[in-house]
């Protein structure tokens, strides 16, 4: 228990024993889902967290979050995305492409058989390490016939099943394939990024497709009207003319204004790591224009200082925003931002004996919650905070653009054979 987030408290102790009772028997599913109303406003965090100095670049702060204890949790034993891809160890692939898994008798890697066909905006992975995966709502799958970004935090066990991915497109207009290869941002010429702030809110809280193709776009427009660094390299060709969030943060142009924003951030980031790991950070609080939008946090320095470059970049990103400028924020400013009371809406989903994730709406604040369930890694594991701008909740209409649900894929598969 020493390492679990406190916030549990104040979060999963309203959910229904019954409620996960039933969803443990209900045919025996694996997926469970519920809606509850929250009637007080529970714990605060101050008594978990403070709130350190900010660290600024250009229109950017960053306020680093310790634990009021002092204490930080050891390492993760979470594989990432960008370090499964990069091993070979996670593979993606579109629903209709799904194949036969073939297992080795030993409970090795899967093989697969390909099947013809595919499904608008379905992805299916399968976890071959032996670590579980860490998947975090605005990392970006790139290859396929469109770049999607992941919509929800979620951990998948090693060894696993196919299952499907909870994904957004994040390229309108294309449905050609333009890699057969499946892969992360990290392949990518700028390193390894996330969608910033303004489109991962639109597919963590609106859960609307045509609302996140709106976020890219204004994303991608903002980027583009937004000045190059003085004194910046000189440009061969203009931005290109694109649709994709990734393709587009992949151009020379955008990757200048980018780096840039984040120059202080990056050309110092083992200094400031360094400095994170001594004082035992294990998030931040990010302010943009002198208004505070967002906070990150994770179980530990180590996980956190896996997702630095790319969260920075994306917080990055979102600094090249057109917007008012607002007085910057105080260390107490953000202090209270985490404090925010929570009230309203509180749904819950996950896997058995896996992990939850849980939402809570609160006024002018959204809170989201991935809790590991894993008997070697129980706990809280990554806690979004966001400011909500802008974002209308998905409604019954729009279920058309829905992303697919979170639940094990069962595709029409090969029958496995045991292989010698």
């Amino acid at each position: 228990m020493s390492n679990r987030f406190s916030l549990r408290g104040r979060f999963w102790g309203r959910v229904s024993v019954s409620a996960l009772v039933t969803a443990v028997m209900v045919c025996g599913l694996i997926e469970f889902q519920q809606s509850s109303a929250v009637s007080a406003a529970g714990a605060e965090i101050n008594d978990s967290y403070r709130v350190l100095a900010p660290i600024e670049s250009g229109n950017l702060l960053l306020f680093p979050v310790v634990r009021a204890n002092g204490k930080s949790a050891p390492g993760t034993p979470f594989l990432t995305l960008d370090e499964g891809f990069k091993n070979g160890t996670v593979e993606v692939t579109e629903a209709g492409k799904v194949r036969g898994l073939v297992r080795h008798r030993d409970n090795g890697p899967a093989i697969w058989a390909e099947r013809p066909g595919d499904q608008v905006n379905t992805l299916v992975l399968v976890n071959n390490s032996k670590q579980p995966l860490l998947l975090l709502a605005g990392e970006i799958v790139t290859g396929g016939k469109q770049d999607r970004v992941i919509a929800k935090d979620r951990i998948v066990p090693p060894g696993s099943d196919p299952i499907d991915l909870s994904v957004f497109c994040i390229e309108p207009g294309r449905w050609v394939e333009s890699s057969a290869v499946f892969g992360a941002s990290s392949k990518a010429p700028v390193g390894s990024f996330m969608v910033q702030p303004t489109v991962r809110q639109q597919a963590m809280v609106a859960k609307n497709q045509q609302q996140v193709w709106d976020s890219v776009h204004g994303s991608i427009a903002a980027v583009n009207a937004a000045p190059l660094p003085s004194g910046g390299p000189m440009l061969s060709a203009p931005p290109p003319s694109t649709t994709s969030y990734a393709k587009a943060m992949q151009s020379e142009e955008f990757k200048a204004k980018v780096d840039d924003a984040a120059a202080p951030l990056m050309k110092s980031r083992e200094e400031i790591m360094a400095q994170l790991r001594k004082e035992g950070a294990v998030g931040v609080v990010v302010a943009v224009r002198g208004e505070i939008v967002w906070a990150d946090l994770f179980s530990s320095t180590d996980l956190l200082s896996r997702y630095w470059t790319k969260l920075v970049r994306s917080y990055a990103a979102e600094s090249l925003n057109p917007g008012e400028t607002h007085p910057a924020p105080t260390v107490a400013d953000a202090q209270r931002f985490l404090e925010t009371p929570t009230g309203g809406t509180e749904t819950s989903e996950g896997s058995v004996g896996i992990y939850r994730y849980l939402e809570l709406k609160s006024g002018g604040t959204e809170t989201f919650v991935l809790e590991s369930l894993l008997p070697d890694a129980k706990g809280d594991v990554h806690i979004s905070e966001l400011k909500l701008r802008n974002v209308e909740h998905r409604s019954h209409l729009m279920d058309m653009y829905r992303p697919m649900p979170m639940q094990p894929v069962r595709p029409q598969l090969i029958p496995a054979v045991p292989v010698e």
